[in-house]
């Protein structure tokens, strides 16, 4: 099989992960070759990876994105976290398929979200209850 080939196939593979398995799991004893590097494929690490070639477009933030980032940022230069610590919660603790479905600036803010309430600077009752209250206000409109 060519390298081409075998690198498309295994992305085919690791795109059937999003967002769960839909292929039948119905292995003995044995995973095939391309079928296990798919399952050990870190989908934030792609450093030395090969990659099918892709069309970048040029996009505008939305302001919720550029409000999460200056979040982010003030968290960082108040000593609340790094970023190192940042990249950590919102690449390798946010699992596969929430890391796959969530936007970009959709897993900052869950990692601050999350960094918030695990430090202890608000409880997650105070979260849900400021979640709610904003998800009302604009219902309402």
């Amino acid at each position: 099989m060519s390298l081409r080939r075998e690198l498309r196939r295994q992305y085919e593979i690791i795109g059937s992960f999003q967002p769960a398995i839909h292929i039948p799991q119905n292995w003995n004893y044995e995973i095939p070759s391309l079928l296990y590097r798919a399952y050990m494929h870190p989908p934030h690490d792609v450093g030395g990876q090969r990659d099918v070639p892709i069309q970048y477009e040029e996009k505008e933030e939305e302001q919720w994105e550029l409000n999460t980032y200056v979040t982010c940022e003030v968290f960082g230069w108040r000593g609340i976290w790094n970023a190192e610590e940042r990249r950590r919660r919102a690449d390798n603790d946010l699992g596969y398929t929430l890391y796959l479905g969530v936007p970009y600036y959709g897993r900052w803010i869950w990692a601050a979200a999350r960094m918030l309430v695990d430090k202890n600077h608000i409880s997650l009752t105070e979260l849900l209850e400021k979640i709610a209250e904003v998800k009302s206000r604009y219902e309402t409109r």
